[in-house]
């Protein structure tokens, strides 16, 4: 069993410190689990769930009947290898980011002491690294039909390009967006082999949830931002995020609530989305942009909001 007291005396500040990584996986592998974020399970979370609502979505939109409705599951292989996938590939994910960013983490107060920019990992140990994780990713994705192999390929060209987004543009929230929502083209494909708007409709909403989500998180990091360059959202709409806020979560409820009904989704669904949209509300009352926990606490309460509509969509085929 490892001493956690000593691998938290040089742990990143924003690392989760009940984590089982500190608690019980061997030293050598604790630089590691920590670049891939294994001691921070909400990344892997919000990556996951678009790809958890597609799967139930399609397993409703293709097997459902009157006659055998009380037979129904979403594919529960599917949901195991999903699982899996989203947090094999988002470690994978994690370690670009960190090879992207290690002179911006080294300036930051809450990152300098993550693997790389502390140097407890080197560059072409993290490369290494990576390699195996996409090894196993890609392991788990041809499990799959062709249709699923070829969104995978494609979404390597979003977790790449990504992390060098916030250099460029003040959105690159959108662009985390557009990687982390992937999955809720690819869960639909695994199910229907193809794609079809609900999906698609999803896909988009899920992009408008995590400008919401990432808005918040990144007001954590704003001063640092200003000072080092790098630009977000949060520095992008300053005082007036509420308001934005109000408009990017307004169009998720908005989006989600259209790709249920598209399916067929029955009352159940739309109680869901109502409780879900309430939720939403609550992060827009609570935030307090210059109060760093409050803008952590209300970005992890998403991965209630992911299980919120999840429920949603089984109860909205019960019910």
């Amino acid at each position: 069993m490892t001493n956690p007291e000593k691998h938290l005396e040089s742990a990143p500040k924003d690392t989760v410190r009940s984590s089982w990584v500190h608690r019980f996986a061997p030293a050598a592998t604790v630089p590691y689990l920590q670049l891939m974020r294994a001691d921070r399970p909400i990344g892997t979370w919000l990556l996951l769930w678009p790809c958890l609502w597609s799967i139930a979505l399609a397993s409703h939109w293709q097997y459902w009947r009157p006659e055998n409705w009380e037979f129904y599951l979403p594919h529960i292989s599917y949901l195991i290898l999903f699982s899996i996938g989203a947090y094999v590939m988002r470690g994978a994910g994690c370690v670009v980011n960190d090879l992207a960013d290690i002179k911006f983490d080294a300036q930051v107060e809450r990152t300098r002491e993550r693997p790389l920019p502390s140097g407890r990992v080197s560059v072409k140990q993290a490369l290494l690294f990576l390699g195996g994780l996409c090894l196993l990713g890609l392991l788990i994705l041809l499990q799959f039909n062709v249709m699923v192999v070829k969104l995978g390929v494609l979404s390597l060209t979003l977790v790449v390009t990504y992390p060098f987004m916030k250099r460029i543009t003040y959105w690159p929230q959108f662009f985390l967006g557009l990687t982390f929502n992937w999955g809720a083209l690819m869960g639909w494909a695994a199910v229907t082999g193809g794609l079809e708007w609900p999906s698609i409709i999803l896909y988009i909403g899920g992009i408008f949830w995590t400008l919401g989500y990432d808005t918040i998180y990144a007001h954590q990091d704003k001063e640092d931002d200003a000072l080092i360059g790098v630009k977000s959202t949060a520095l992008k709409l300053g005082k007036s995020t509420p308001a934005w806020l109000i408009i990017f979560y307004g169009i998720t409820a908005v989006l989600f609530t259209i790709a249920g009904g598209m399916t067929g989704l029955g009352l159940g669904f739309y109680v869901g989305i109502m409780a879900a949209t309430v939720h939403l509300l609550w992060q827009i009352w609570s935030l307090e942009m210059d109060n760093t926990e409050r803008c952590l606490k209300l970005f992890k309460s998403n991965r209630d909001f992911g299980a919120i509509i999840f429920a949603s969509i089984i109860a909205g085929h019960y019910f």
